[in-house]
């Protein structure tokens, strides 16, 4: 008998007793060896499971292990072989609504394709990094949609796991990276990265981004010289703040989730013709996450803040809630 942490409704989640279905001729089960707390996983919780409060829903999507077996109609995958899961590739959307989640001992893989749901982890890379191949696809997808390149200038707000995902992929591109966030842990993260930050609970954010980034003027009004903007803080504000900073045809990219709509002043935007757009996801970047991987592996360590065993899961997610923390990894012991 296994375990499974599962949603029961609002603030409800339990570590249940748990009996994984038996593998189909497609399938592959994955023993698993790390799987990370996403801030989605305590969305979940607080709406009480998905898609309605009281739905049983089974957590954890972020997840790495070993091959424990290999149904006769997968080709390419082996027992034994190290492997990181795409939730998004598999049928049930793993950990999002469907009947498996990765926090579990045995993860059923159903329908399992190597290079799509099933990516084998770079030898040398640890569990716990090949687990963090989810946040940091996410987080690529929002530089990708930002458009920024080498010399360009970038300012994310929020240095959570994505946010730091972000710093991370742009600062390795070459970007002049300014990061924010209210938590000093979190901006020692980004500054170690190689980003300069901005404490907006400290600081005057337009003042601030104007001094680092420098300024150019539209229309005779001064904007900051910053290339684009991505919002993974979700903070109301965030909005009108960018929307007072951009130059001409500068961008911004909201990855964050906002349950209330947010007001936009549209009336700045007409002489700066800038572009706001949303980023969700990684529908290409698995794979360019898993080949960085090797290279990035230290840089990609730094983002975890805390390990615990999955016996202690229920309190990792109570430390995933505070700002203070970063990835909250949770690992499994041999059985």
């Amino acid at each position: 008998m296994g375990h499974l942490l599962t949603i029961h409704d609002v603030n409800d989640v339990r570590l249940d007793p748990y009996t994984r279905p038996p593998a189909g001729p497609a399938d592959v089960v994955v023993k698993m060896k790390a799987c990370g707390i996403c801030g989605s996983d305590l969305s979940y919780i607080k709406h009480g499971g998905i898609p309605q409060p009281g739905t049983l829903t089974a957590l954890g999507h972020e997840g790495a292990g070993e091959i424990l077996h290999v149904g006769e109609q997968v080709s390419g995958l082996a027992v034994g072989q190290a492997v990181i899961v795409n939730p998004m590739n598999t049928p049930s959307y793993i950990g999002s609504g469907g009947p498996e989640g990765a926090f579990t001992e045995e993860l059923l893989v159903r329908e399992a394709r190597l290079g799509d749901s099933i990516l084998p982890i770079p030898e040398g890379v640890s569990y716990d990094v090949a687990a963090m191949c989810e946040p940091l696809a996410v987080a690529l997808h929002g530089v990708n949609r930002a458009g920024v390149e080498a010399g360009d200038k970038l300012v994310v707000f929020g240095c959570g796991p994505i946010g730091l995902g972000m710093v991370l992929w742009a600062i390795d591109r070459g970007c002049d990276v300014l990061a924010l966030d209210l938590a000093e842990d979190r901006l020692d993260r980004a500054r170690a990265l190689g980003a300069r930050t901005i404490n907006p609970g400290r600081e005057d954010v337009a003042e601030r981004v104007k001094a680092l980034h420098g300024t150019t003027t539209c229309f005779g009004r001064e904007k900051a010289a910053t290339d684009a903007y991505i919002d993974a803080a979700g903070a109301p504000p965030i909005l009108a703040q960018v929307v007072g900073l951009a130059k001409r045809h500068a961008r911004h990219v909201i990855t964050a989730a906002y349950l209330k709509p947010i007001e936009l002043p549209a009336g700045p935007m007409l002489t700066t013709e800038m572009t706001i757009t949303t980023a969700v996801g990684y529908p290409d970047e698995f794979p360019a996450v898993v080949a960085a991987m090797s290279r990035l592996q230290d840089k990609i360590a730094t983002l975890i803040s805390h390990r615990l065993p999955f016996d202690r899961v229920l309190e990792g997610l109570a430390i995933a809630a505070t700002p203070e923390s970063a990835k909250v990894m949770i690992t499994f012991e041999e059985q």
